[in-house]
């Protein structure tokens, strides 16, 4: 209850701030929040970063329990590069990509000539139901 018009203008000042400051943390953070509805597309992912790899292979998209309210994807992905800076590059990348992606750990790398084999477990966040998952 309001006590006083002092008390109601510094509420509405309060609503005032808050609401611009989530402005702006939305503002800040649009790549994050879209990237949590996009759809994860296996094909499209392999296209984006086969060029950082020899060669990159996904095994289909495992669709996890509900984490969070969000809808969790299993991808295990095997991989062959000419250097550990190559996947390090990879990483950078997919921070910056479409998708909410966590690569997790071990990642097992083992040298095969002049070429690195790797295999690596990712999880893929979203809010949409990914039409890729096996049932």
């Amino acid at each position: 209850m309001v006590k006083s018009t002092g008390d109601l203008k510094r509420y509405q000042d309060f609503e005032a701030q808050t609401f611009e400051e989530l402005k702006i943390l939305q503002a800040d953070n649009r790549h994050i929040i879209t990237a949590f509805d996009t759809v994860f597309d296996q094909d499209r992912f392999i296209k984006k970063y086969k060029a950082l790899f020899n060669t990159l292979e996904l095994t289909k998209a495992q669709n996890l329990e509900k984490e969070d309210g969000f809808s969790v994807y299993n991808v295990k992905t095997s991989s062959k590069i000419s250097s550990p800076a190559t996947f390090y590059k990879f990483l950078d990348e997919v921070n910056k990509s479409d998708w909410i992606v966590a690569v997790n750990f071990p990642i097992d790398f083992k040298r095969e000539g002049e070429v690195i084999n790797s295999s690596f477990q990712m999880k893929v966040y979203s809010n949409s139901k990914d039409s890729n998952t096996s049932k």
